[in-house]
């Protein structure tokens, strides 16, 4: 009889075979390939770590032709196990040459990521021990879901509670609708429907934590003073050029996503090579100019941004390749809530019947790596992403 082993429960099984307990990690180490893509890596890198990973035992993947240095620059994917990348490590430690000490040091954070964790400009910080759930709350007349709009004082603040009361980790707050095809309002207009709701509910719900969605640094400057805590920009600081320097000044998190052109035209901008791999390195570029700027990793989440400038294809290609996301050493944030393919995947459904598929996209965000997820319904994501975090870690 052969029975399947469940790679996340390996030093179970490893145990379960009566092997001395000082030799779980090693047999661990050896257990799981794991396969991480370099770019533009220069031509001679590539060929020592192709010859170092098959010295170690495992390989390298790269161009054909690599060896006669045809290419300044190329791509390597290496296949090796922690015992692997250890060994390879090792060796890097005296090749600081071609680019070497870089790939040595991105390797090292993506086998031995520091534990998340945002920083709020009050200090308070989130953890993710278990997966964060942000609510959303539109005080626009606008947004493409009917259910999110709340246009008065008195149902923001129940609706706020409720979900508070339902798990919800961070209220996000947002006045300009960003749905495709969307006109937006001015500064003023949007500024109007948010700072007084976010003074209110900071008074109401003074441990709440509060994101505002915006993508303007005027915006975001007053939601702030008003008692706001996080900035989530859909344009990832392109739209304003002042929201980088609010963001070192304020010591606020942002939250990046990616976006091409804007909400009215986005869905023509849905050509790509590798959608995965561009977003991935458009948004660990975007993080590169804060943390130029003395901004640490705590202070930056990415979001891939699910139905901005892409097609369906493309956004499942995204959903069902997170984990790329996941590797930079910044939480992330998937924000697929009752979005236009998730009612595509299931056969036209409006809106108001999407709430099954948006839970199934919650799920993928858990199995992937993810810290949060954004969601319109908090009780029943939260009642689900605690289920499987349990099934998951047996507790």
């Amino acid at each position: 009889m052969l029975l399947k082993i469940n790679k996340e429960l390996l030093e179970q099984a490893i145990a379960s075979i009566g092997a001395h307990p000082a030799s779980l990690p090693i047999f661990a180490n050896k257990a799981e390939i794991l396969p991480f893509k370099l770019l533009q890596v220069r031509t001679p890198a590539a060929n020592i770590l192709k010859q170092e990973m098959l010295a170690a035992g495992g390989d390298a993947v790269v161009p054909t032709g690599c060896i006669l240095n045809a290419d300044k620059y190329v791509d390597v994917l290496l296949l090796g196990t922690r015992k692997h990348y250890a060994l390879l490590l090792k060796k890097l430690e005296v090749m600081g040459y071609f680019g070497l000490s870089k790939v040595k040091a991105e390797l090292e954070q993506a086998l031995n990521p520091a534990p998340m964790v945002t920083t709020l400009a009050d200090g308070r910080q989130l953890t993710y021990e278990e997966m964060c759930v942000m609510g959303i709350l539109n005080v626009t007349p606008d947004s493409f879901y009917a259910g999110s709009r709340v246009p008065q004082m008195q149902a923001v603040l129940e609706r706020a509670g409720r979900m508070l009361a339902d798990g919800a980790g961070i209220l996000d707050i947002g006045g300009e609708s960003t749905r495709p095809g969307s006109d937006s309002v001015s500064g003023e207009e949007e500024r109007s429907r948010v700072v007084p709701v976010i003074a209110a509910l900071r008074k109401e719900y003074p441990e709440a934590v509060i994101s505002v969605d915006t993508y303007r640094a005027s915006t975001a400057e007053a939601a702030l003073a008003a008692g706001a805590d996080i900035i989530n920009d859909v344009t990832a600081m392109e739209a304003d050029a002042d929201m980088a320097d609010l963001v070192v000044r304020s010591k606020a998190p942002i939250i990046l996503m990616h976006m091409r052109g804007t909400p009215k035209n986005m869905q023509q901008n849905c050509e790509y090579g590798d959608v995965v791999q561009e977003v991935a390195t458009y948004l660990a570029e975007r993080a590169n100019i804060l943390r130029e700027r003395g901004v640490g990793a705590d202070k930056i989440i990415l979001d891939p941004g699910i139905g901005f400038a892409k097609n369906k294809e493309q956004n499942l290609l995204l959903m069902r390749d997170l984990t790329t996301l996941t590797s930079f050493g910044y939480p992330v944030l998937l924000a697929a809530s009752r979005k236009t393919v998730v009612g595509q995947v299931l056969g036209g459904l409006p809106p108001e019947e999407r709430l099954e598929g948006t839970i199934a996209t919650s799920m993928q965000a858990v199995y992937a790596g993810a810290q949060m997820v954004r969601v319109h319904d908090v009780k029943e994501h939260t009642r689900a992403i605690r289920m499987l975090e349990a099934i998951l870690r047996q507790r």
